[in-house]
C-alpha cells in the first residue's frame, strides 16, 4: 500500500490537489481521496483519474476499478499539516490513551506556535463547563472534521 501511496503522490505533484488517502477495497476497487482548499470539483476527479490510470498502468499496479473522490464534510485529519490547516474548525478527536476516563472528544481545534505546532481542543464537559485539552500529534489515534450541518435552510 505504501508503494501505491508513493506512486500516487509523485503522479499528482503537478496538480493543484492534495492526496488525502489511497485505499484498496474489495472486488479490486482502488479508492483515491483528494482535496483542495477551494473544494474538489468533478473536473479535478476526472483529471486525477486519467493521470493515475496511466501511471498505475505503467507501474503495473493491479486494480479493476479506480474511484477518485473528495473526502467529504467529515474529512479525516491524518498529518500535522491537516491540523494546522483546519485550526478553528470543529473536530472529533480520538486519543490513544484516555484522559479523564475518555478517549473521544469533540470541540474546536486550536493551533499555536510554528515548529512544532502546539495543538489543543476547546470542548465542553457534561456540566457545560468550557475545557481545554492539550495534545500532541503522537497522542492522536484518529481525527476528523465534525461540522454542524443545518439542513433546514431559510423558511419561506
Amino acid at each position: 500500500m505504501a508503494d501505491i501511496l508513493t506512486v500516487a503522490q509523485q503522479a499528482l505533484l503537478g496538480f493543484d490537489v492534495e492526496l488525502v488517502d489511497v485505499e484498496r477495497a474489495p472486488l479490486g476497487l482502488l479508492r483515491v481521496v483528494i482535496d483542495r482548499p477551494e473544494g474538489v470539483r468533478i473536473e479535478d476527479c476526472e483529471q486525477v483519474s486519467r493521470q493515475l490510470s496511466h501511471v498505475f498502468e505503467v507501474e503495473n499496479i493491479d486494480y479493476k476499478r479506480l474511484e477518485v473522490s473528495s473526502p467529504g464534510v467529515d474529512r479525516p485529519l491524518r498529518r500535522p499539516a491537516d491540523f494546522v490547516r483546519f485550526a478553528g474548525e470543529r473536530i472529533e478527536l480520538r486519543l490513544h490513551e484516555p484522559v479523564e476516563s475518555r478517549k473521544t472528544f469533540t470541540g474546536i481545534l486550536q493551533v499555536s506556535g510554528d515548529e512544532p505546532p502546539v495543538f489543543s481542543l476547546d470542548w465542553e464537559d457534561q456540566a457545560g463547563e468550557s475545557r481545554t485539552l492539550p495534545f500532541s500529534f503522537d497522542d492522536v489515534d484518529r481525527a476528523r472534521l465534525d461540522p454542524v450541518l443545518d439542513f433546514k435552510g431559510k423558511k419561506r
